[in-house]
């Protein structure tokens, strides 16, 4: 409720952050040889920007690209360290889950083209997925608010990382809950409502698909990214540090 309040005050400029984000993101990994490395190394700036939008917008201040982009320079050093931390983190949970498929899921998730997908997609990933899931969660538990107390609070790498897992693991039952919540938000009720559309409308199925990823774009994500603030607050209180 607290993203969505937040994401009424100015649905379409933080709509538009959002799509510039991912924009950002998927234009720096197209880059070849280091796009994956420089989108790493981004977005832990590029989600403290969307964190300032929503924090701009609860307050009542203006938001543009500037807000997006600006946070970069907070603390830039220390986003840079955590995002190519968080892709050494990632890269060795996919690297431990190689011990239980021969490598196979590690192939697929980091395949630049569909022949290389091809070659493993028959696999069963389930054992491994199930196994990077439960490593990743104390990851993400860690990464969660460490780029916006990095950036707010100019913590270094190591306090960032630890005070945010330490929130997390405070307040596990509302993290719980929130998790449970978005789940259905952003991957059940989009799989039914898709199918239900697929039913109404057989053989439209890219139409289908555009129905029901316009309001995911536009409504939905901004409102998951302004949660992610709430949720800052509501831990962290609302800090007056810039």
């Amino acid at each position: 409720m607290g993203g969505f309040a937040i994401f009424r005050r100015n649905p379409v400029m933080l709509g538009m952050l959002v799509v510039t984000y991912w924009f950002t993101v998927l234009f720096l990994n197209v880059v070849p040889v280091v796009g994956v490395l420089m989108a790493s190394l981004a977005i832990p700036g590029l989600s403290v920007g969307l964190m300032q939008a929503a924090r701009n917008l609860e307050r009542g201040q203006p938001i543009g690209l500037q807000t997006l982009f600006g946070s970069l320079k907070d603390n830039g050093r220390t986003l840079v360290a955590l995002g190519a931390l968080y892709l050494c983190a990632t890269l060795g949970v996919l690297g431990l889950s190689s011990l239980l498929d021969g490598g196979e899921l590690m192939q697929f998730m980091l395949a630049s083209n569909r022949a290389e997908r091809a070659a493993v997609e028959d696999s069963d990933f389930l054992l491994s997925a199930m196994f990077v899931m439960m490593l990743m969660v104390p990851v993400l538990m860690a990464w969660w608010f460490a780029p916006v107390l990095a950036a707010w609070h100019r913590l270094s790498v190591g306090r960032a990382l630890f005070f945010s897992f330490m929130a997390c693991w405070m307040n596990w039952r509302p993290f719980l809950t929130y998790g449970i919540a978005l789940l259905v938000v952003v991957g059940v009720l989009p799989g039914l409502l898709l199918g239900i559309l697929l039913l109404l409308m057989p053989g439209a199925a890219n139409l289908a698909t555009a129905i029901l990823t316009l309001p995911m774009v536009l409504v939905v994500a901004p409102t998951v990214f302004a949660s992610f603030y709430a949720s800052y607050r509501d831990i962290f209180g609302i800090s007056e540090i810039v």
